[in-house]
């Protein structure tokens, strides 16, 4: 695998827990009962988009050792499906 390769499906893994992430631990405006004169009530108090970007890189990178290993230690890939789910005839 090249490196190209490698950063593409790390970015892919990062979007994609990066939906998971967004919305954990957010509290509205209207749950707090603090809303902004010209706001939305569903928007968040504290957004903390450091925070969570961080946690996501993390999740990400642990995510992408999983596929690594499973794809390139085990060898288990798109090319040993049949071997995994023999057909009877």
């Amino acid at each position: 695998m090249s490196w190209f390769t490698g950063f593409a499906v790390y970015f892919l893994i990062w979007w994609l827990t990066l939906f998971l992430v967004l919305p954990h631990g957010v509290k509205s405006q209207a749950e707090a009962n603090d809303v902004t004169p010209g706001t939305e009530p569903g928007a968040p108090v504290r957004s903390r988009i450091g925070l969570r970007l961080a946690i996501n890189t993390v999740l990400a990178a642990v995510v992408f050792a999983v596929w690594y290993w499973v794809t390139h230690v085990l060898g288990i890939g798109p090319d040993t499906i049949g071997s995994i789910f023999p057909q009877d005839r």
